[in-house]
């Protein structure tokens, strides 16, 4: 059966309607007012085709997340049932190489929204209860007075023959650093989301007043970078979160707008993000090399428009060729109940413009590992399943398998071509 939509209060005590589907549903159908629609439609997260008398087929396009607006709350929820702390640890690990101590911690709740602003509160608590973070800024400035040193090329080109001002740059210790810029832009954008609960807007409000005097970042520019250190690491869980928050979702709120929010992701793109880099750190205990989104040509032609490529999505190579190949399917043929043929197919021909003899297709969820041999070759393509449900840790600890076993065969086939 399909998922059956919810109604819940809002803060202003009008009914909101709570829908729920799964990212493999076929959708349902629902009233939606037609400013909620479109927002759907534009977030990216589903489709609402119009059906009339105010009912929208509203079905899953390949993403997860939810969306907000003051009537309605979508969410499109991961296969097999994955938390949020879960989908937050593949985000994370993906997009911060720097560190690994901990996974993302989450609060689990039914609502993604409330899960995202306790989570943020509870971390940002943690990260401020000893102070604000200070560290050491670069400021560039035209001064009467030496302070730092002089930037002698600015000072030549800016103000030539010019003994005042000077152009100075200066390490001041301030609250105003890169870490609690993106802590602040983080607090601030789960603050506009529309129904968030009074007692988290009241900790979100006041965690913001310890950040006052820290830089706003402007609307759609890139964060700042940080290194992870000894000196932040009680920043570091709350950082990981608001990169997270900042990159995939987003919050309007004001005077004369209608207040909406969306937290959306691609499941198969965070799943081959998370796999390339997971991979490759493991791979580092073995001789050669791992290169991510390998480009390889597949046919021989003599003009470049007549040009064939492949493009796996890993490729481990030693001394400079080529010896494994690897490729992740987050949404197996398997999922929508068809054959694997396509996904082999495509194995078949990395293996053959690579010179590889077996190519390892790493897709989500449980199963065992198993081995098909190509008709007619010496190719093997080895179906690898990763399980999301289980802890971080047995995630990680599949992965290392998967680099053991794939460099295991590749000393096999060494040793059978001596």
């Amino acid at each position: 059966m399909p998922p059956r939509p919810a109604r819940q209060p809002s803060s202003a005590g009008k009914a909101v309607r709570h829908i729920v589907l799964d990212e493999l549903s076929g959708g349902v159908v629902d009233k939606l007012d037609p400013a909620s629609a479109a927002f759907v439609n534009a977030s990216g997260l589903a489709k609402a085709s119009p059906m009339g008398m105010g009912l929208f087929r509203i079905e899953p396009v390949g993403m997860v997340g939810s969306v907000r607006t003051p009537t309605v709350q979508l969410e499109v929820r991961p296969k097999d049932r994955l938390g949020l702390s879960r989908l937050l640890f593949l985000l994370s690990y993906a997009g911060n190489q720097g560190f690994r101590e901990d996974p993302v911690a989450a609060v689990e709740d039914p609502d993604l929204w409330s899960a995202l602003a306790v989570s943020l509160v509870q971390l940002a608590d943690r990260a401020l209860s000893r102070g604000v973070l200070q560290g050491y800024l670069t400021v560039d400035e035209s001064l009467r007075t030496v302070k730092g040193r002089i930037r002698i090329s600015d000072q030549i080109s800016r103000r030539p023959g010019m003994l005042v001002p000077l152009e100075v740059s200066y390490d001041e210790f301030t609250e105003d650093i890169a870490e609690n810029r993106i802590l602040r832009a983080a607090l601030e954008r789960m603050a506009r989301v529309p129904r968030v609960r009074p007692d988290v807007q009241s900790r979100l409000r006041l965690l913001l007043g310890k950040l006052d005097a820290v830089t706003r970042l402007r609307p759609g520019a890139p964060l700042p970078p940080w290194q992870a250190t000894r000196m932040n690491t009680r920043y570091h869980a709350v950082l990981r979160l608001s990169e997270v928050i900042l990159r995939n979702a987003s919050a309007e709120a004001g005077d004369g707008k209608q207040q909406t929010a969306s937290f959306v992701v691609d499941m198969g793109q965070v799943f081959e993000d998370f796999v390339g880099t997971a991979l490759r750190e493991a791979m580092t205990a073995y001789p050669g090399e791992m290169r991510l989104q390998y480009n390889a040509l597949l046919n021989e032609a003599v003009r470049d428009s007549d040009r064939l490529t492949v493009n796996p999505d890993a490729v481990h190579l030693l001394g400079g060729r080529p010896v494994v190949v690897y490729d992740t399917k987050y949404r197996a043929a398997t999922d929508q109940g068809a054959s694997l043929s396509a996904d082999h197919f495509q194995m078949l021909a990395y293996c053959t413009a690579l010179r590889v003899p077996t190519a390892w297709l790493v897709y989500a969820g449980a199963g065992e590992m198993k081995l098909r041999r190509i008709l007619n070759t010496d190719i093997d393509v080895v179906e690898y399943p990763l399980d999301l449900s289980l802890p971080p840790s047995d995630i990680l600890a599949a992965v290392a398998d998967l680099a053991q076993q794939s460099w295991g065969e590749v000393v096999r086939q060494a040793g059978l071509n001596q």
